[in-house]
């Protein structure tokens, strides 16, 4: 626990065998109470790993569900083992699990109910190998993110995400799309329900074993944030009401 808070991570796993006992053994049990695994129907042996390891709570797909269908099974799993806090952290090592104490410390101080690891504070992103193509992606991204829902978040992308217990019993996640743009969805119900976004820099690394989509899931995927920011805009002004923002 962390401040008397039970702190749980959840691994949204998929082919992560080669990286999932690497990050596993960097996540700090001191302060961590319980670990969930979802392999999204892997075709390697992730799930094999994840038991070896010891993870204790292992959720295996029979059909992938997609990167967003992944993290609603993490998230009912952590709210039904009463988890106070929530870290999503990618079982691929491009986050460093290091940063699970600040993350987790700055939602149990009641300071902010989620914080995101940033890849853009500091000179992580391009420092840790973000492609060139993507660094611009996430700038031109963000950048219309933030007016359109008038935020100044530096990065809406990472897959390093803490939450409150309150945030994910309040936002509709379950209405939220099964496929990547799901982050940003959830980023969106964040702060129409109320809550504010903290940032922590967040280092990054890029190499052959880890998790990435190509050039045309990106654009795809670039098209669905820009919804998703102007469906915002509509239902903040009143011109449209969109059920990903209905509250539970």
């Amino acid at each position: 626990m962390i401040l008397g808070k039970k702190l749980v991570i959840v691994l949204p796993a998929y082919n992560a065998g080669l990286t999932l006992q690497q990050t596993y053994s960097e996540i700090p049990f001191d302060i961590v109470d319980e670990v969930i695994l979802v392999d999204d129907a892997s075709k390697d042996n992730t799930v094999e790993v994840a038991k070896q390891i010891g993870i204790k709570h292992i959720i295996a797909h029979e059909k992938n569900k997609g990167y967003g269908g992944n993290q609603k099974s993490c998230y009912d799993k952590a709210l039904a083992l009463g988890a106070d806090i929530v870290i999503m952290l990618h079982p691929d090592y491009q986050y460093t699990p290091k940063l699970i104490p600040s993350m987790a410390n700055i939602v149990a101080q009641g300071l902010y109910d989620a914080v995101f690891g940033s890849r853009i504070l500091g000179k992580g992103a391009l420092k840790g190998g973000m492609p060139l193509y993507k660094f611009i992606f996430n700038r031109m991204l963000t950048l219309s993110q933030n007016i359109l829902m008038n935020q100044k978040l530096s990065e809406y992308h990472t897959g390093y995400r803490a939450f409150s217990k309150q945030v994910l019993e309040k936002i509709n996640y379950q209405a939220n799309s099964d496929d990547f743009v799901f982050d940003n969805q959830m980023a969106a119900q964040v702060f129409y329900a109320g809550f504010e976004i903290a940032e922590v820099t967040c280092p990054t690394k890029y190499f052959k074993e880890a998790s990435s989509i190509n050039f045309k899931r990106s654009a795809v995927y670039g098209l669905g944030v820009l919804w998703v920011s102007f469906s915002y805009f509509l239902q903040k002004i009143g011109l449209a009401r969109f059920r990903i923002f209905e509250l539970k």
